[in-house]
């Protein structure tokens, strides 16, 4: 690891606040649907019993590993319990950026339905946790890249989260017309530069929020690109697309918990 990546990764750390008494807990943690096995981490402080609001985390398109186990930690913090959920299936762990593209190619194969299903099942093993001190009534739901488009289209499901969905630089594409209303609220935090996303996307995405009746937010932060949260990509190429952005991140970070405590309140 460079030392550009590990200044990254200590400042990453430094936007979690998390004190250095903090014991989080890492449990594996597996579940099926329609007879498929999946495997994601569940990341909760355990030093107390105190129960908290849940929150479901979509990787990026690496899926279920340790930066997104690293990732968890940061926003459990002694605030919330995390699932980080596997929507590819046990099997899949893509190994680098082409399995990683096969495997987003293959979850989206039906336009996201399936993955509206994958997401659903993740808020209910979270909430129907026993033994875990998350509160099932305040759930909310994060993702980061590919996660943040699949936590949009958990919204899209029509699913009500009284914690709301906030998502990371993901795409805001919708392939098929949601189910309904959308009845959970909505952060988008998007890189103002991320290439990934043109604006006719953005467009868009602003016009489905509207008919749906949401509530929602799409903060646009100037001269960021895609990946801007994650310090992992703090290395690479300069016009990289991919690129982490400290001072996005802080200050994306503090709005997702905003959002949050606003959501779930004391």
């Amino acid at each position: 690891m460079s030392l550009l990546t590990r200044l990254a990764w200590l400042a990453c750390l430094a936007l979690s606040s998390i004190p250095a008494r903090t014991a989080l807990r890492e449990q594996p943690l597996e579940w099926t649907l329609d007879g498929q096995p999946f495997s994601g981490v569940l990341v909760y402080d355990d030093s107390t019993d105190d129960p908290r609001p849940g929150l479901v985390m979509v990787p990026n398109w690496m899926g279920v590993g340790e930066a997104a186990v690293a990732m968890a930690r940061r926003i459990a913090g002694t605030d919330y319990v995390v699932l980080v959920a596997d929507v590819y299936g046990r099997d899949v762990r893509p190994a680098d950026a082409a399995e990683a593209r096969q495997a987003v190619v293959a979850a989206y194969a039906d336009g996201g339905r399936t993955l509206r299903l994958r997401a659903n099942r993740a808020v209910d093993v979270l909430a129907g946790l026993d033994g875990v001190p998350v509160q099932p009534g305040r759930i909310g739901a994060v993702g980061f890249c590919f996660g943040g488009g699949v936590v949009l289209e958990l919204a899209r499901s029509g699913r009500e989260l009284s914690g709301g969905v906030v998502s990371f630089h993901g795409n805001l594409q919708g392939y098929q017309p949601a189910d309904g209303p959308i009845r959970t609220p909505v952060l988008v935090l998007h890189g103002a530069d991320d290439s990934s996303v043109p604006p006719e996307h953005v467009e868009a995405f602003t016009r489905e929020m509207r008919e749906g009746g949401a509530d929602w937010q799409l903060v646009s932060f100037g001269g960021a690109r895609h990946c801007f949260s994650q310090p992992e990509n703090a290395d690479g190429p300069p016009d990289s697309n991919c690129r982490y952005d400290e001072r996005t991140a802080r200050r994306a970070f503090a709005m997702m918990r905003g959002f949050f405590r606003e959501r779930f309140g004391p």
